[in-house]
């Protein structure tokens, strides 16, 4: 099943992130575009993830230096920038896989995209691996780690289902009972012509 590649893949990809874990380690694709272009778009989307988590914690330090914090603020923007974009080339990709297949007169369209299913498989991951860290932590007390095990049962159950869910969308497509349309995110933040901000600065 698709989903359980995805799974192995955003638990490979967090895990790799942690050996040095820091957000400034430099980034190898494991697969190659060419020959893997479905699993190379997915281990680049869970990187992206990965350091976007982690930038979000440093930036909630009530002592950040407000330039640093600035700057910070900037690569978080970069990078939902990133991780949109990438988005989108994962459903090109099935549009592109599934593009022979007719959709059946009474085809329904699903309320989001295969592709912003798996954004959100990827952020479940990082959820999980960081709860499990929370709820096997040796400084912690015992209630704070039997709350985060509970806490951890949720989300774990919530990666069955969300799972099955994706899994059972590609499916749906492949035989024609629901079909995908995507609609571009045509974010205006960081448009210099659509963000008045960034337009006065031209």
């Amino acid at each position: 099943m698709f989903s359980e590649k995805a799974n192995k893949i955003f638990q490979d990809v967090i895990e790799k992130y942690h050996i040095i874990n820091t957000v400034d380690q430099p980034f190898t694709n494991v697969y190659d575009k060419d020959s893997n272009l479905l699993e190379h778009l997915l281990y680049r989307k869970c990187w992206i993830d990965t350091v976007q988590w982690h930038y979000e914690d440093i930036i909630r330090d009530p002592q950040i230096d407000p330039v640093a914090a600035l700057k910070l603020k900037r690569q978080i923007d970069a990078s939902n920038q990133d991780r949109t974009d990438m988005v989108e080339f994962i459903d090109s990709y099935f549009l592109d896989k599934y593009k022979d297949v007719t959709a059946k007169p009474d085809a329904t369209i699903n309320t989001e995209s295969p592709a912003w299913g798996i954004d959100r498989l990827s952020i479940l991951a990082l959820k999980i691996y960081h709860m499990n860290e929370e709820a096997t932590r040796t400084d912690a007390s015992d209630a704070h780690r039997a709350a985060c095990q509970k806490k951890l049962d949720v989300l774990l159950e919530q990666r069955v289902d969300l799972s099955t869910a994706i899994d059972t969308l590609l499916d749906d497509i492949s035989k024609g009972d629901k079909y995908m349309k995507v609609y571009k995110q045509m974010k205006m933040y960081n448009d210099d012509e659509l963000n008045p901000v960034l337009r006065s600065q031209k």
